[in-house]
Parts: C-alpha cells; sequence; structure tokens
C-alpha cells in the first residue's frame, strides 16, 4: 500500500509491454520515477499532441494521491527527429528555421516557451526535471560509443546506425513477431530508404553532416560532425536522471510503433540486459478530429490557442479529456468541447455557491503550485480535506479511488464527483471537502476557479467586456420601463455579437457565445 494513504486500492495500470494491467510497485517505495516522452519544438503543439500530456498528468497526480512522491522527467526535442520517423528527411527544427529564416535556436525557445505556456494553462503540474536535447550531446556521444563497442552499430556514409537484427525482441512492444519483422524486410525493399542499410527497421545513432558547417546545430563526434538521431536522447536522459531501471515510461501511442521500440533496443543494448528501461510503458490514444487531421506537417491544426481564442477556457479541453479513459481514441468536436464548457461551469457554479455558505479556511485553498514532485505538500493538503468527514464522505473517496485504481478510469470518477455535490446527507463542508479531495487528481480548479473567469471573450468579437456590459444595462433599464421594443431590439444586437443573456439567473447576467464555428 502507497504510504499514508488513507485509502488504497492497488494502482494498476496498462502494460504496453505486457499488454494487460499490472499493479504499480515501485523500484523506490518512496517515490515513483517517471519519464514522459516531450515535443519537438519546432511549432506549437497541437491539442492532439496536448492529450499525452494530460493523460500523464493525471497519471502522476494519481500516484501522488495515493501517497508517493514523483520523480517526472520531460525532454525537450529541438535537435533530431527527422520529418519522418524512419531516417528520411530533413530535421524538423532546422526546417523550420530555414522557412523562417530564423536562428534554429531562437524557434527552439519560443516554441519550448509555448509549449510550456500551455501546460500552465491546462494546470498541468511542472516535471521535476525539464531535459533539453542538446544540453546532452556529450552524454549522447559516449552512450553511442559504448553501443559501437557492443557491436550492435554499424558504419555508412550517412551515419552511424544501430542494427536492429542483434535485439532478439526488437518490437515487441508494438506486437511484432518474428513474422512481421520478415514483412517489415520485404516492405523495406519496396518504400524509400537509406541505402546499404541492413535491416529496413536500423535506426540512425548518428546522422553525418552531407556538407559540414550547412546545419545550424552540429557537432564533432568520432563518427564525423553531425547531429544525433531522434531516438538517442530518450534513452540517455533516462538513465541519467532516473537510472537504468525506472518505473514508468509514457508517450502517445504513435511513440510505441518505431520511436519506443529503437530506444528500447537501444536500453537493452547498452546495459547488455532483456529488459526494456521502464518496468511499465504506457500510452495514451490519439484525439481524432474527424475534419482535420491531427498533424502539424499538413499546415492545419487545432491549437490551445485556437480554443481560447474561440472562448474555450483550457480547463474545458481537460474536462473532456477525462470523460474518456487515456487509451480510448477521442474524438474532438466542436459539439463535446462546448458540452464539457457547460459542465465544467455547472461544477464551478455549484462548487462557488457551497464556498459563500462557508467561512474561508486553509483547506479550502488548495496551492496551484504545490511542491508534488516530493510528495508532502500533496499528501499536507489531503490530510487537510479528510479532516471530519463523515463514513459518507469516505464511502465516495472510496468509489472514486476503486475508478482511478482501475487504470485511471476518469469515465466513472467523473460522476463520483457529480454525485458528493448533490448527496444531500452531507453538509456543505463535508461536500467540499470531498470535491477538493477529489479535485487534486482531476485538476480542474474547483476550488479556486470563478465562472467569470470560464467566459472568456471570442478574439474575433467586435464588442467589448464594457461595451457588453453597458448595453445589457441600457436593456435591464428599457425592461423597467416597459420599452420592450427597446430591450429586444438590444438583445438581438447583443445575440448578433455573440453574447447569450441569462434572464432566468440574476437580472443583468450574461455570457460570451463560444465561435468554435470560426474554426
Amino acid at each position: 500500500m502507497a504510504p499514508d494513504a488513507r485509502i488504497g486500492e492497488p494502482l494498476r495500470l496498462f502494460s504496453s509491454w505486457s499488454r494487460k494491467l499490472e499493479t504499480l510497485q515501485p523500484i523506490d517505495s518512496s517515490v515513483v520515477r517517471i519519464y514522459s516522452c516531450g515535443p519537438t519544438v519546432y511549432n506549437f503543439a497541437h491539442i492532439g499532441n496536448l492529450r499525452a500530456y494530460l493523460f500523464t498528468d493525471l497519471l502522476r497526480r494519481t500516484i501522488n494521491w495515493k501517497g508517493w512522491a514523483v520523480n517526472h522527467v520531460i525532454n525537450i526535442t529541438d535537435v533530431g527527429h527527422l520529418t519522418s520517423d524512419q531516417d528520411t528527411g530533413e530535421d524538423k527544427v532546422e526546417l523550420a528555421a530555414s522557412q523562417r529564416e530564423q536562428s534554429i535556436w531562437s524557434i527552439a525557445e519560443y516554441y519550448t516557451k509555448a509549449f510550456k505556456e500551455d501546460l500552465r494553462q491546462l494546470n498541468v503540474l511542472r516535471p521535476s526535471i525539464w531535459s533539453t536535447a542538446t544540453d546532452h550531446i556529450e552524454d549522447m556521444i559516449e552512450f553511442a560509443t559504448r553501443l559501437e563497442r557492443h557491436g550492435v552499430t554499424y558504419e555508412l556514409d550517412s551515419g552511424l546506425y544501430f542494427d536492429t537484427s542483434c535485439v532478439p525482441d526488437y518490437g515487441v512492444l508494438a506486437g511484432m513477431t518474428l513474422e512481421t519483422r520478415a514483412d517489415a524486410r520485404a516492405e523495406g525493399a519496396r518504400v524509400e530508404t537509406i541505402a546499404n542499410k541492413r535491416n529496413p527497421t536500423d535506426f540512425a545513432i548518428w546522422r553525418k553532416s552531407l556538407e559540414p558547417g550547412k546545419r545550424q546545430m552540429e557537432w564533432s563526434s568520432p563518427w564525423g560532425p553531425g547531429a544525433p538521431g531522434w531516438h538517442l536522447e530518450c534513452s540517455v536522459m533516462s538513465m541519467k536522471y532516473l537510472s537504468t531501471v525506472f518505473d514508468i515510461h509514457t508517450g502517445g501511442i504513435d511513440h510505441r510503433e518505431i520511436h519506443h521500440c529503437n530506444e528500447i533496443a537501444q536500453n537493452q543494448a547498452f546495459t547488455q540486459s532483456a529488459h526494456p528501461g521502464a518496468n511499465l510503458w504506457m500510452h495514451n490514444n490519439f484525439l481524432v478530429d474527424r475534419n482535420a487531421k491531427m498533424s502539424k506537417s499538413r499546415g492545419e491544426f487545432t491549437t490551445l490557442r485556437t480554443l481560447i481564442d474561440a472562448g474555450v477556457h483550457p480547463l474545458a479541453f481537460r474536462l473532456m479529456c477525462l470523460s474518456a479513459n487515456y487509451r480510448v481514441a477521442l474524438e474532438f468536436t466542436p459539439a463535446s468541447l462546448l458540452a464539457s464548457l457547460k459542465r465544467l461551469t455547472r461544477l464551478v457554479r455549484t462548487v462557488t455557491a457551497l464556498r459563500a455558505q462557508l467561512p474561508q479556511s486553509d483547506w479550502m485553498q488548495p496551492g496551484r503550485e504545490l511542491a508534488y514532485s516530493r510528495g508532502a505538500s500533496f499528501r499536507y493538503q489531503r490530510k487537510m480535506m479528510e479532516e471530519k468527514l463523515s463514513a459518507g464522505g469516505y464511502k465516495l473517496l472510496a468509489a472514486f479511488d476503486c475508478a482511478l485504481s482501475a487504470d485511471l478510469m476518469t469515465p466513472q470518477c467523473l460522476p463520483v464527483l457529480d454525485q458528493a455535490l448533490r448527496d444531500a446527507q452531507l453538509s456543505p463542508e463535508e461536500k467540499l471537502r470531498v470535491v477538493a479531495n477529489m479535485d487534486l487528481v482531476l485538476g480542474l480548479r474547483l476550488m479556486d476557479l470563478s465562472v467569470a473567469e470560464l467566459n472568456l471573450r471570442p478574439a474575433s468579437a467586435t464588442l467589448t467586456t464594457e461595451q457588453v456590459s453597458a448595453l445589457v444595462k441600457e436593456r435591464e433599464r428599457a425592461r423597467q420601463a416597459r420599452n420592450f421594443a427597446k430591450a429586444d431590439e438590444i438583445r438581438r444586437t447583443l445575440a448578433a455579437e455573440g453574447v447569450a443573456l441569462m434572464d432566468s439567473e440574476a437580472s443583468g447576467t450574461w455570457e460570451w457565445v463560444p465561435r468554435l464555428q470560426d474554426h
């Protein structure tokens, strides 16, 4: 059982390696070590990319909620990722810098900051360590040199390559067998590949510069000037910060087929062991947009900024992702996002009303920047929230824990949250204690978010908030004077400007209507 946990179902998580649920049993009883594949910083992250970090944040919060501390590493890929995962094409960051006539360093810095801001907007906890690829080039060269000594690499004019035939179980993570590996070799003869590669699945450890000095990012190495292959960095940085064997490695399901198979092959060759590096390999499924592929290579994709500009609060997107289990493909539609925004607004409105009935207290204001990596602040917050709970309150938390412990089954957690808010047997204070406790995992900021914050002005709106407020007041005066023609005229004007009046609530209440159809 996790240390200090008051409610303790074993945490069972799906392993992509074994294709079954496995109980989390940390190597170190006091801390769970997690490595998450980070972004390639050549453009903004699209919302499909961001689902991966919402999944990882949910996993991390759950582990903290269970009582363990977490040491979490996310890498930043600013070099080495080609436009094709098959070692063909150009470096994505180099290409972006060339197209925009900017320094590659400035491109990487700009989009790294943008990515981190997206995570902040989504209330994703900061990792224990941000690890940038270009800060670890010497580590990568040393790693590659050891692979070469172990006889698992070979050199071509284009670079140093890993021989996947040296790894007996290469591709197990992707479900490959000896037969499918043979099929891959046959297919490799019919598609574009690197000349003289021994096997189609072989991949670059170090890519030589064909024209030394032309690249903006280039380093000397035993194999000549060049840059590391994309797969190398994750093996190097996970081992450096988390050891050769750690607890969990996360990433999108697209990484499961190539990137993580290559990473595991490197790990096994480096350590001369059959262990894949992480005890649990976990992957979130895709976010599917039927109208536009979630791909930055196409040039058109939906970002978090797109949603904000449309008038949708980022946490509505977080709630939408929580509505499905992370292993299920989730379809993105404007209707589903707007439904999540309405659901979040109802939750916030209910919590705000409950808070108004009670005096302010420390447990009602959970910190948004807790020291979760150490775990102490998280456990302190949870302990405060669980004080004075009745048997009914603990029963709800136990139901929440049961769903959460079954591979992060958040679609079953959310109804328990709703049940806590409408349970007539709980006092207002108990309801808030239970909800605040659950929200440590869900990360929806229910205890400090306001309805006003959720009411975002669309970027395309022509009226300012002040102008809308003035028109709403003018309409109220017209209604009081029984000048209903004038009141109706103002209502139509506001509706045309994307403003909805809420006459069923307090007088003069209104909200912006999100303009997702504009995107």
